[in-house]
C-alpha cells in the first residue's frame, strides 16, 4: 500500500465517520474531504472545483427548480386529489399514498413529494383512528423506492451515471434504472402496503392537543411604579428567562397584541400574557413584582372594565387605544398590520437542511419580524423542552407556533417548515400547473430520447419555466438545494482520486480475495449490501461517490459487466430504511411521527432484506454479467 492510498483511506474514513456522527452538516464534511485531498496532493488544484461542472451537479440543480415549479404552480395537489382514495380502509389508503409517493418520486425530488403527502397522511391516518406514524413511515419509504426508477429520481443515479461517462461509455438513459427500480421498487410497496405498515411501532398521536409545554397561559398585571413598570419587552423577557417563561401577549385596555415588539415599553396596568413552568411562576412573579390578574378585583381595573367583558387575545383582532404617543401609534400600526387575521395555533414540521436547523426562537426575531410565537417543541415523542426559546432546533422537530395564519405560512416558507394541519387543495393558477407539468413531461422526453444530454435538456426547462413565468427569477435560486450540491461536486473529485491513487483497485482486490473469493454474484451481494448500510448512516449522494470507484474496481478484476456492480450501487444507495438519518424523508417523519431512533428497523429490516432477494436476480436478468 503506498503512502497516497493509505493518505485517501484515511481522509474517507474520516469522512465517513463525520457523515454518521452529523455534527457538521454533510456539504462541509464534503468540502473538508475535497480540500484535505487537496493539501495532501491527491487532487490538482487546477480540478478541485471541476466537480461544479459536472453533468451530474447541474442536472441535479434543474431538476430541483423544475420539481420546485410542479409544487409552487399545484399541480402535484390537484394529482394527489384525484388519486387518492376518499372512503377506504388502512390497506387500500396506505396502499394508494405509498404508490403515488413512489410515483411522484420518480419524476420530482423526494423531499418535495414527501412534504405535499405528510400533510395529506396526517388526515387520512385520522380519519381512520390510527397514529400517523403507521401512514407516515411508509408513504416515506414508498418516496425513497420511487426514486430509484429513473435517472431524474434520486441524486445517487445520476451520480452513477456520471461515473459510468468517466469510465469510457455513454451515461445510463432515463430510464435505463426502470427495469430493476420498478421491481423492487414494486415489490416494497405491495410489501409495505399488505404487511409492513403493521410493523410501525404505535407511537402517542401528535397533535396540538398532545403538546404539554409544561406551562400555564396566566394573565399577570403590571403594577404602578413596580419593577416593570416603564420595563421594555425585551428586558421583560430577558429577566423571565431565568424562570423559564416567555411573554406571549399584552391587553391593554381594548387593545391586544400577541407576539408584542421586543422595543414596546410596558406601562402600569398592562395585562401581560405569559407562558410559564408552574413550579417557576411564583418566582417569576415576586421577583418582577407582577399580580395575577386573577386575583385583581373588577373595581381595581382601569377604567373599571369588567374581566369577563375583555375578548380574547388569542381569537380576536388587535383593537387601537384611544389616546396613545405618536410612538406608540406607529409601533401599534406596525403590530397591527404583521397582526391582521384572526390568531391561530399550528404544528410545523422542520425539514431536512432548513434554515431553521441549529437557531433558537430567540435567535429568529420571531415577533419583529413575523409577529408569531413558538409555544412548544415536540422531540422524537418528547413534548416537554425546557427553555424553548433557547433550544437549539433540529430536523424533524415539530414546532407548535401561535400567531396569523398568514405569518405562519411567511415564517414556514421562509424557514423551511411544513405545515401538519389539513391543508386545502389549492391551485395558484391552471395556467401555470399545466405548463410546469408540460416543462417537465418535455425535459424528461429530452433526455429519455436522446435529443439533448439530460443537463441540457433539464436547464432548458429551468429557462423554459423563468420565461413562461412559472417560478418568478428571484425564486429560481432558492428552490436549489445548495448543500446537496456543493456535496457532490466536491466528492466527485475525491471519487476521481480513489480511481488515480490505485485505492479503489486496492479496495476492491481485499474484498474479493477475503470475502467473495472470486464470486461475481457474491461480490455484487457484498456490493450492495455494503451500499445499502452506509447509505443507513450517511447522505446516499455521497455513498454512491465513494462506492461506483470500488465498484467499477471489482467488475474490472472479475472482467464482467460494470453495469451490474453500477446498478447495485444505485439500488443499495436508495434503500435507507434503518434510520431516521438515512435519508431526508426519513428525518421528516420523526416528529410529527413520534418516532425514536429505533423504532425505523421494525419496518427497515424486512424491507431491506426484500430489496435483497429481489432486487439481485432482477440485476442478473436485466443487467447479466
Amino acid at each position: 500500500m503506498s503512502f497516497d492510498q493509505l493518505t485517501i483511506i484515511v481522509i474517507l474514513l474520516l469522512a465517513v465517520g463525520m457523515f454518521i456522527w452529523g455534527r457538521w452538516r454533510h456539504d462541509m464534511v464534503a468540502l473538508a474531504t475535497l480540500l484535505a485531498c487537496v493539501f495532501m496532493g491527491l487532487v490538482p488544484t487546477d480540478i478541485a472545483f471541476a466537480g461544479f461542472g459536472h453533468p451530474a451537479v447541474i442536472t441535479v440543480a434543474c431538476v430541483l427548480v423544475l420539481s420546485s415549479a410542479l409544487q409552487s404552480s399545484g399541480a402535484v395537489d390537484v394529482l394527489a386529489q384525484k388519486a387518492l382514495p376518499k372512503n377506504s380502509g388502512p390497506t387500500v389508503t396506505i396502499a394508494s399514498l405509498t404508490a403515488l409517493a413512489a410515483v411522484m418520486s420518480a419524476f420530482m425530488n423526494n423531499v418535495g413529494a414527501m412534504a405535499l403527502l405528510m400533510p395529506v397522511a396526517i388526515q387520512l391516518a385520522g380519519k381512520l383512528d390510527m397514529p400517523p406514524g403507521r401512514v407516515l413511515m411508509p408513504v416515506a419509504f414508498g418516496s425513497i423506492l420511487g426514486g430509484m426508477t429513473t435517472l431524474i429520481g434520486t441524486p445517487p443515479n445520476l451520480i452513477v451515471s456520471g461515473f459510468r461517462s468517466e469510465a469510457g461509455a455513454e451515461g445510463f438513459a432515463m430510464f435505463a434504472f426502470t427495469p430493476v427500480g420498478i421491481v423492487v421498487a414494486s415489490v416494497g410497496v405491495i410489501f409495505v402496503a399488505l404487511l409492513g405498515w403493521r410493523l410501525v411501532p404505535e407511537r402517542k398521536r401528535i397533535d396540538a392537543s398532545s403538546f404539554d409545554t409544561a406551562a400555564y397561559i396566566t394573565e399577570v398585571r403590571v403594577r404602578s411604579e413596580g419593577k416593570t413598570d416603564g420595563m421594555r419587552v425585551f428586558e421583560l423577557e430577558k429577566a423571565l428567562d431565568e424562570h423559564d417563561a416567555q411573554v406571549v401577549g399584552i391587553l391593554r385596555g381594548n387593545e391586544q397584541v400577541t407576539a408584542p415588539n421586543p422595543r414596546r415599553k410596558l406601562k402600569a396596568d398592562d395585562i401581560l400574557v405569559l407562558e410559564a413552568d408552574p413550579e417557576s411562576l411564583g418566582g417569576a412573579l415576586s421577583s418582577l413584582g407582577l399580580r395575577l390578574q386573577e386575583s385583581v378585583k373588577p373595581e381595581d381595573s382601569k377604567d373599571g372594565e369588567e374581566e369577563h367583558q375583555r375578548p380574547s387575545m388569542f381569537m380576536g383582532r388587535a383593537v387601537t387605544a384611544a389616546s396613545l404617543s405618536k410612538e406608540q401609534k406607529e409601533e401599534q400600526d406596525k403590530e397591527k398590520e404583521r397582526s391582521s387575521g384572526d390568531v391561530v395555533i399550528m404544528e410545523l414540521s422542520v425539514l431536512p437542511d432548513a434554515e431553521i436547523i441549529g437557531r433558537a426562537a430567540s435567535d429568529l426575531a420571531l415577533r419583529t419580524r413575523y409577529s408569531v410565537n413558538l409555544l412548544a417543541v415536540s422531540r422524537q415523542g418528547q413534548h416537554n423542552i425546557k427553555r424553548i426559546r433557547h433550544t437549539r432546533l433540529r430536523a424533524g422537530d415539530v414546532l407548535l407556533m401561535q400567531g396569523d395564519a398568514e405569518n405562519l405560512a411567511e415564517f414556514a416558507s421562509d424557514f423551511g417548515c411544513v405545515p401538519l394541519a389539513e391543508r386545502e387543495i389549492r391551485v395558484p393558477s391552471k395556467r401555470k400547473a399545466i405548463l410546469a407539468t408540460a416543462v417537465m413531461g418535455g425535459a424528461i422526453a429530452g433526455a429519455a430520447f436522446g435529443l439533448l444530454p439530460a443537463a441540457v435538456s433539464f436547464a432548458a426547462g429551468v429557462l423554459a419555466v423563468m420565461v413562461l413565468k412559472v417560478v418568478a427569477p428571484r425564486k429560481i435560486y432558492s428552490a436549489i438545494d445548495w448543500p446537496v450540491v456543493v456535496l457532490l461536486a466536491a466528492l466527485i473529485p475525491v471519487a476521481g482520486a480513489m480511481y488515480t491513487t490505485g485505492t479503489a483497485d486496492l479496495i476492491a482486490q481485499v474484498m474479493l480475495n477475503t470475502l467473495a473469493g472470486e464470486n461475481s454474484v457474491i461480490a455484487l451481494v457484498l456490493i450492495l449490501l455494503i451500499t445499502m448500510m452506509l447509505s443507513d448512516f450517511m447522505n446516499n449522494a455521497a455513498t454512491a461517490a465513494v462506492m461506483c470507484p470500488i465498484a467499477l474496481s471489482t467488475a474490472n478484476q472479475l472482467t464482467v459487466n460494470a453495469d451490474t456492480f453500477l446498478m447495485a450501487v444505485a439500488v443499495g444507495a436508495s434503500c435507507a430504511f434503518l434510520t431516521p438519518i438515512g435519508h431526508q424523508n426519513n428525518t421528516l417523519i420523526l416528529g410529527p411521527g413520534g418516532f425514536k431512533f429505533g423504532d425505523y428497523w421494525r419496518l427497515g429490516v424486512p424491507l431491506e432484506i426484500i430489496v435483497i432477494v429481489v432486487g439481485i436476480p432482477a440485476l442478473l436478468l436485466f443487467w447479466p454479467l
